[in-house]
């Protein structure tokens, strides 16, 4: 350590959480109505205003969000969808809801983690029903690309967009605002959390419409719809129990509200980071293609190769410092390796990435010692 380490330990992330969070579950508890009601409508109103899209359906997760955006892109038994391999799992498991089959692309590069267009290009068949990016980091994927593939093959695009709130793609439009759905986490991680939740957002009218059906067993009219006074209802196909509840709704309210200050601390702090990682040797942080803005979701840098990664994650550990791996490589674990996938890129990026600490709370001296520490231990760790 060096003379101005403290001695500190840094968690990987601290949810942002405060008094307008809790007046707002306190103003929920007070109201007398807990189940999915008026302020889940304008939780789903304020997001797809802050996204510029037309609808915004909240839901339990970003798992049944993707659910519900693969059901909508008519994704049942034997069709394929094609994925990224680095990403959570949510992303592939929710295919197999559907009885589809998850098809796993390579990413672009070793400095660009996200799904390359020319790997899905390669992927597509007759079965292929769906295309799902995921914009790893906050990062965008490249639509442009994308969106050529998909479109000369008529195939629609829906966007895990789980760590991208808050960013763009090249173009300037907001990253969830291109793709025929795309789907959003509120997980205590997130840039926004609600403890579990999730958003699908579309520009389409009867998808949103399907959406809102999908998510409360496929009724007409939920239990709020007939206090207002509608009679009855209908059941009008299979459906889910994928609500989201008043309590969580106040609380992704509060956090909107925090989000554009949240935002600029995570630029922020991820700008500090790279000036500081510049002067580490045998570690880099990729910049993912730099299109558009990142939302700096996570911070994530890859070590080079003559270093042994899991030796330098614990010897940060035993430093007080907490990381993490985004991800391991959904086709390497045990569900899906049987398939004998290959995927070049994505396994090598796989074993040299670990995530550093990055939230709004962080101080930048949090981030010198961090790197302070990294720097320290990074000698010990060659192979």
């Amino acid at each position: 350590m060096s003379s101005t380490d403290d001695g500190r330990k840094v968690n990987l992330f601290e949810p942002d959480i405060g008094q307008i969070e809790k007046d707002a579950v306190l103003s929920v508890l007070d109201s007398g109505w807990l189940a999915m009601g008026a302020r889940c409508k304008q939780f789903e109103e304020e997001f797809a205003q802050y996204l510029g899209v037309k609808y915004a359906v909240a839901l339990s997760s970003c798992t049944s969000a993707l659910h519900i955006a693969y059901l909508l892109a008519d994704v049942g038994p034997g069709d394929e969808v094609i994925v990224p391999s680095l990403t959570f799992v949510a992303t592939a498991n929710a295919v197999a809801y559907c009885g589809g089959k998850a098809v796993f692309a390579d990413i672009v590069s070793d400095s660009d983690w996200t799904i390359s267009a020319e790997a899905i290009e390669a992927s597509i068949t007759k079965k292929t029903k769906a295309i799902c990016v995921m914009h790893y980091g906050g990062y965008s994927c490249d639509m442009d690309a994308i969106e050529r593939v998909a479109q000369a093959h008529g195939i629609p695009i829906i966007e895990d967009a789980c760590h991208g709130l808050g960013g763009s793609i090249a173009s300037g439009k907001m990253i969830g605002s291109v793709g025929q759905t795309a789907c959003f986490s509120f997980y205590s991680n997130k840039a926004i959390t609600t403890g579990e939740g999730g958003m699908l957002v579309t520009n389409d009218a009867a998808l949103a419409q399907r959406a809102r059906l999908l998510r409360a067993h496929g009724m007409t009219n939920t239990t709020y719809d007939r206090v207002k006074g509608a009679m009855g209802y209908d059941v009008t196909e299979l459906g889910y129990n994928y609500r989201l509840d008043e309590i969580r709704s106040a609380i992704g309210l509060a956090q909107m509200s925090r989000l554009p200050v949240a935002l600029t601390m995570r630029k922020r702090l991820a700008a500090h980071y790279a000036k500081r990682l510049a002067q580490i040797a045998g570690v880099s942080l990729p910049n993912h293609g730099a299109r558009g803005t990142p939302a700096h979701y996570v911070l994530p840098v890859i070590v080079d190769e003559e270093y042994d990664r899991d030796r330098a994650r614990l010897a940060m550990h035993e430093l007080g410092v907490q990381t993490s791996i985004h991800y391991e490589p959904v086709h390497s674990f045990g569900h899906y390796a049987k398939a004998g996938w290959s995927l070049p890129l994505t396994e090598n990026v796989a074993s040299r990435t670990m995530s550093l600490p990055l939230y709004p709370s962080l101080e930048e001296d949090a981030v010198d010692i961090i790197c302070d520490r990294l720097a320290s231990v990074l000698p010990g760790c060659k192979k």
